[in-house]
């Protein structure tokens, strides 16, 4: 079976995967909610806030927050992409198919993209759209979609939406558990992120600077904290270590059984 064999028979199990419609229009709602909520919320609160906290105001991350969510179900779609095969033990028919299990995870990752990175920009364009329009409603700061630092916001966060896609199907190559990989993928991309402030000294600012999913949701932010990466610079963290791990799956997906 030829590599665009592989690609057409992965892009049928992810249509026809019931998660796929679920996970897509659920991260929509929510980041659309999310980010009118947001804007709304910040909008009012803006005039009370004191000088220093309004120069530092960030209006494209208050509407790009939802990523946070996004990026756990996009992560769990990718995990999904494999563990579901483990589950239903239809992995097994499926290797046999095509022995070069190169082969097969290469096309799970590229079908896997081919569906998060779209769906990642739809989930960041819309977030800003709903989100700046609330922020103009209440009277704060507000971006335009032609500003350059919204068009990077929009974009860039797509592109870390399909890498935690493809970090979610990395961890799942090698856990095989579905249900494990969703408790790491919030270990990671939530937990770490929430308590990396309260980690003691020179620990918490390397965590709060270089641990991926921070670096890479630097790529939202139109105010640079001089305490951490620049937004491409991040992304480019998260690029690395979704390298490292996709390699490290690579090499398990080859060496174990079935």
């Amino acid at each position: 079976m030829t590599f665009w064999h592989c690609l057409h028979a992965e892009w049928i199990k992810i249509r026809t995967m019931r998660s796929t419609v679920y996970v897509i229009l659920g991260t929509l709602a929510f980041c659309l909610g999310l980010a009118a909520l947001n804007g709304s919320s910040a909008g009012s609160e803006f005039a009370d806030l004191s000088p220093a906290d309004q120069a530092s105001f960030d209006p494209l991350a208050t509407s790009l927050r939802g990523y946070l969510l996004a990026q756990i179900a996009l992560g769990l779609l990718g995990g999904l992409v494999i563990t579901s095969e483990y589950g239903a033990r239809t992995i097994v028919p499926t290797l046999i198919g095509v022995p070069h299990r190169a082969r097969v995870l290469a096309s799970k990752a590229v079908v896997l993209v081919g569906v998060a990175l779209p769906v990642g920009i739809a989930v960041s364009l819309g977030g800003f759209l709903v989100g700046q329009a609330s922020l103009s409603g209440a009277g704060a700061p507000h971006q335009a979609l032609s500003d350059g630092v919204a068009l990077r916001g929009i974009f860039g966060g797509g592109l870390y939406l399909a890498l935690a896609g493809l970090f979610g199907l990395a961890l799942g190559t090698v856990i095989r558990s579905t249900t494990a990989t969703v408790t790491t993928l919030f270990g990671v991309m939530l937990i770490v992120q929430a308590f990396a402030p309260a980690l003691p000294g020179g620990l918490g600012d390397w965590v709060s600077k270089y641990w991926p999913p921070i670096a890479g949701g630097q790529i939202i932010t139109s105010y640079q904290d001089p305490d951490l990466l620049s937004p491409w610079a991040g992304v480019g963290v998260m690029v690395g270590s979704v390298t490292v791990l996709m390699a490290a799956a690579f090499i398990v997906f080859r060496k174990r059984d079935a």
